[in-house]
């Protein structure tokens, strides 16, 4: 763990036993790094999206902070969390969005890591497209779900995502290319349908 992690687990640690005072510290430490992971969420959005990185993590933080305690083991974990919530955000928003306007405003995303393309080949792809394929990959596998939602929504490393699931990073890199392939393959199923 490199050393700049140690305040951030040693915060966490403390909000975990119900410290208040440590999870107001913990934000300015870890804003930049949600902010990343924002902008990571948000990446192949239009311009003008209603939802900005800095709105997606305030969103969050304030989920965050409705909890009295959290349980959560360290960093990466923490960055887990993050994503996750960012992800049912984003969904939410993009429901709530094709609900009012009948799909003209569905969110879609550059999906480079799911797709295996290239950046010039990346597919655009639905938000809620992409969250259907995810829960019918949790159904199958929650495991390699997880992996893709850090991955792809909280921007992990291999590395990191096998330390936040408790994985050998080799099981992480395995199950991130059979989880990237199913994806891709549902969600060209389900836009030929």
């Amino acid at each position: 763990m490199p050393p700049t992690s140690y305040p951030v687990t040693e915060l966490l640690v403390r909000w975990s036993d119900g410290d208040l005072s440590a999870r107001d510290a913990l934000v300015p430490l870890v804003y930049s790094e949600l902010r990343r992971i924002a902008r990571r969420c948000l990446a192949g959005q239009k311009h003008n999206h209603t939802l900005q990185p800095t709105a997606l993590v305030h969103e969050a933080y304030l989920r965050l902070v409705r909890c009295d305690s959290m349980s959560v083991r360290d960093r990466g974990h923490f960055f887990a969390m993050a994503a996750q919530m960012m992800r049912q955000i984003l969904i939410d928003h993009a429901r709530k969005a094709a609900a009012s306007k009948r799909g003209g405003n569905a969110i879609t995303l550059t999906l480079e890591e799911v797709s295996g393309r290239s950046n010039k080949e990346a597919a655009s792809l639905d938000l809620i497209a992409l969250d259907d394929a995810m829960n019918e990959l949790a159904v199958l596998d929650a495991r390699q779900c997880k992996i893709v939602e850090l991955r792809f929504f909280g921007g992990l490393s291999i590395e990191e995502t096998a330390e936040a699931i408790d994985i050998s990073p080799a099981t992480a890199k395995r199950e991130w290319a059979t989880a990237r392939v199913w994806l891709h393959r549902t969600m060209n199923n389900a836009a030929s349908a």
